[in-house]
């Protein structure tokens, strides 16, 4: 509806003026920030409006995607005890079918309901004197994880179906790439066709940036010390997401325990990617697969992304320079976007 009316309004806006005008819009959403520039070329748009459009668009992916609103769409999927299948909207079997794509491509290690590992060990409330999790815990919470294994998804009719009461979803690792694409889309409908839009680090853009030249974005050095860049790279007309494991992490006896969880073991990974940035046509996937590279590792990652055509940029701590050097190495894909650039 927000759309709609987006539209009709431009309808009675007042006459194109002759000089651009530059539209910015920041806020807060999904536990994090946004923050959207827009080339007007008309300068016909009310701000106003728009600002109510974006609004409106990311209340309603809250209403659906969002762990932390116990009445959107897939809390009252988790709350369900429920294994029939659930009646749930396209949006919603849009994420999830992009969901399952990357865990079916990701030897498994993309996983939208591995809430129980993450709970036991103990990541976004973490004491730091908790104790690391016991063998049996971790092999009950396996128990409980595994998306191809407790999740159906159904295209007709739409529906989704858990095979054990107690089994949850969440979708922060990619929903937030397709709250951006959405926002994106208002954008795209309201006749703008040069903008960036950004929540929480994922973003996707379009055109040219507001000097008139390509949208570029640096990449941070994944070194929680320092906020330092690794790398700028061209992102007109992409999405972009990162990942990394420098941020959330706790270390208890001299060993570093990443907030990054492999789901085929129950404990966090243990390789020396520190970074794994993609580069996709939207940010959705972009948003997927970086967390998806990440959990598998330079080694195994580079291999999935060069099968699947990704544009991928690895960044990993050097075996010699510990927490302070790192190489980078990217995916082919990645190196003809740039060239193209």
């Amino acid at each position: 509806m927000a759309r709609l009316f987006l539209v009709a309004l431009a309808f009675f806006l007042a006459a194109c003026k002759s000089d651009p005008i530059t539209l910015q819009f920041s806020g807060e959403t999904m536990g994090t920030t946004y923050n959207i520039t827009a080339v007007d070329k008309t300068a016909a748009l009310s701000a106003d409006a728009l600002q109510a459009a974006i609004t409106a668009e990311l209340a309603a992916v809250n209403a659906q995607m969002s762990n932390w609103d116990p009445t959107s769409e897939i809390s009252r999927f988790n709350a369900s005890p429920s294994t029939d299948p659930v009646a749930i909207s396209p949006e919603l079997a849009k994420v999830i079918s992009a969901a399952n794509e990357i865990h079916d491509k990701s030897e498994g290690l993309f996983d939208v309901t591995l809430g129980p590992l993450i709970e036991i060990w103990g990541f976004g409330a973490r004491d730091q004197d908790s104790p690391v999790p016991a063998d049996d815990a971790i092999a009950a919470a396996m128990g409980q994880v595994g998306q191809s294994k407790i999740l159906s998804l159904s295209q007709e009719p739409l529906t989704l179906r858990k095979s054990l009461p107690q089994a949850s979803v969440y979708l922060a690792a990619i929903a937030k790439g397709y709250g951006v694409d959405q926002v994106a889309a208002v954008l795209a409908e309201a006749g703008l066709r040069d903008y960036m839009v950004e929540i929480g680090g994922d973003l996707v853009t379009a055109g040219q940036n507001p000097k008139g030249n390509s949208w570029r974005i640096g990449i941070e050095r994944p070194d929680a010390a320092s906020q330092s860049i690794e790398e700028i790279v061209d992102v007109s007309g992409l999405g972009m997401a990162t990942s990394g494991d420098y941020r959330n992490y706790f270390e208890q006896g001299g060993i570093r325990y990443s907030h990054i969880i492999d789901g085929t073991t129950g404990r966090p990974i243990t390789h020396g990617t520190a970074s794994v940035t993609v580069l996709a046509p939207d940010a959705m996937m972009a948003d997927g697969w970086a967390t998806a590279l990440l959990a598998l590792g330079q080694d195994r990652g580079l291999k999935v992304a060069e099968a699947e055509g990704l544009a991928v940029l690895f960044i990993a701590r050097s075996p010699d320079s510990g927490e302070t050097g790192f190489e980078t190495t990217v995916s082919s894909q990645f190196a003809k976007l740039q060239a193209k650039q």
